[in-house]
């Protein structure tokens, strides 16, 4: 596989600027780790125009709230990106309540009985444990469709948590096969199962068979920075 990685510049707190985006045209699939940005219409033309080929999409955690533009803007549709791109609540807040249980809790990762036979969930462990604080995303999301592959209880919670799914596919609004999962915090990647997870999903979305062994588990250290 050959991968593009794009990031915001000049640095990772640039929230108006993500240059490259037209190699999306030539992509076989979309991986999107967003947060809050607020591209410029010639920058989403190129998002929107991957989404309407119907190719597959894949997400990461904040990527439930990608986008944040103002009430009104020329591109306020894109506040609920998550929603229609990877069947996400449409942004933080609002009438969904999309939230988490606090920045100190993390959380216990089930897999989800009935999924036990997806290819994706090859190798991944029947229950592991993540740094993650847990997003709340019930009763109304994922989407109507998707399936749902782990669910996750929230470990020292700030306040009353309920059991979420973490993990799902589906079919997005544009017709194309999406995986998403709310975790991703950089601790998370160190984990043995969260990385049979991405890179089953990957194979997966691809339309490739999925890998029943692999090399080993992979030395990831990816520092924790906090936006701005």
């Amino acid at each position: 596989m050959r991968a593009v990685v794009l990031k915001a510049s000049p640095d990772h707190n640039s929230e108006e600027n993500i240059p490259g985006l037209e190699v999306l045209k030539d992509a076989d699939l979309a991986i999107f780790y967003l947060r809050w940005r607020r591209l410029p219409p010639e920058q989403l033309a190129h998002i929107e125009a991957y989404l309407k080929s119907g190719k597959p999409v894949m997400g990461f955690r904040t990527t439930t709230h990608a986008f944040n533009f103002p009430k009104g803007h020329v591109s306020e549709k894109w506040n609920a990106f998550g929603e229609f791109a990877l069947n996400t609540p449409p942004g933080w807040g609002g009438k969904a309540k999309h939230t988490h249980y606090g920045h100190n809790s993390s959380t216990d990762v089930s897999i989800v009985p009935k999924a036990s036979g997806n290819p994706i969930l090859t190798g991944v462990a029947k229950d592991f444990y993540v740094r993650s604080w847990l997003y709340h995303v019930v009763p109304d999301y994922p989407l109507k469709g998707s399936t749902i592959l782990l669910t996750g209880k929230a470990v020292n919670p700030q306040r009353a948590a309920v059991e979420n799914p973490v993990a799902w596919t589906g079919t997005n609004a544009f017709g194309g096969k999406i995986f998403m999962t709310t975790l991703g915090h950089p601790e998370d990647f160190r984990i043995e199962s969260f990385q049979r997870l991405v890179i089953n999903a990957v194979h997966d979305e691809l339309g490739l068979k999925v890998p029943k062994k692999w090399k080993g588990k992979m030395d990831i250290q990816v520092p924790y920075r906090v936006a701005k």
